[in-house]
């Protein structure tokens, strides 16, 4: 998992990386903090070419509002690029999983 803090960095990763998990959320989420191993582990298991990164929303306050993250926790996923799906605040693991899976397969499995 890697750490952004600024709109240049999550660019960068974006275009190097075909798809991408950014997982948006801050110190005080308790949902957040049982989320995000969940998370890790569906993505080491299921989507090993997926990159994670992860932004702290209260330490990087103008990349939240560069992607419109206003609650945490948030995901949204890139897919070359470009923003693919978002989930915010009730997240199932099974629908995460479902919305990664297709582009993946296009991508990854061909």
């Amino acid at each position: 998992m890697q750490i952004i803090q600024t709109v240049t960095e999550l660019k960068q990763l974006l275009s190097s990386e075909k798809i991408v998990l950014g997982y948006f959320s801050h110190d005080r989420c308790s949902v957040c903090k049982v989320l995000l191993p969940k998370i890790k582990e569906l993505i080491t298991s299921h989507f090993s070419e997926v990159k994670l990164l992860y932004c702290n929303i209260e330490h990087a306050p103008e990349l939240a509002a560069q992607n419109t993250v206003f609650t945490a926790p948030a995901i949204i996923i890139f897919v070359e690029g470009k923003e693919y799906v978002r989930f915010s605040r009730n997240i199932g693991l099974d629908q995460l999983r479902q919305a990664i899976s297709r582009p993946y397969q296009m991508l990854f499995e061909n």
